[in-house]
């Protein structure tokens, strides 16, 4: 239970930190419009991504794995659309923040996580 609070506020400041690099993506609204991203962001990574994985899975081999960029890039616009509080201007815009999203997360979760996990058990 406490890992997956910590990982939803670790997805929550890897956005943060995303619209601060990324020209194009903004969060209105502070907070809690921080959480509600990451949490429709990882719900509909965790229920739609396999789907479209799977599905592109011929078109990923082709390209050697770079389609996965594109495929995470209309997971944040799929989101955007979702939460009226994240903007994304456009495609190329929205794989520049995917890969910095994907980057940041997998960082915090790999330096911050433990310790956090830790520190709650």
């Amino acid at each position: 239970m406490w890992g997956l609070l910590i990982s939803w506020a670790l997805l929550a400041a890897a956005f943060y930190l995303t619209t601060q690099v990324v020209p194009g993506i903004r969060v209105t609204g502070g907070l809690f419009a921080y959480l509600l991203t990451a949490l429709v962001f990882g719900l509909v990574n965790s229920i739609l991504g396999p789907v479209l994985r799977l599905a592109t899975l011929p078109l990923r081999i082709l390209t050697l794995g770079l389609f996965a960029f594109v495929l995470n890039a209309i997971l944040l616009l799929i989101v955007a659309h979702l939460v009226p509080a994240l903007t994304v201007d456009g495609l190329l815009t929205a794989v520049a923040g995917a890969f910095v999203l994907s980057v940041l997360s997998a960082l915090l979760n790999a330096l911050v996580g433990p310790i956090l996990r830790a520190a709650v058990s």
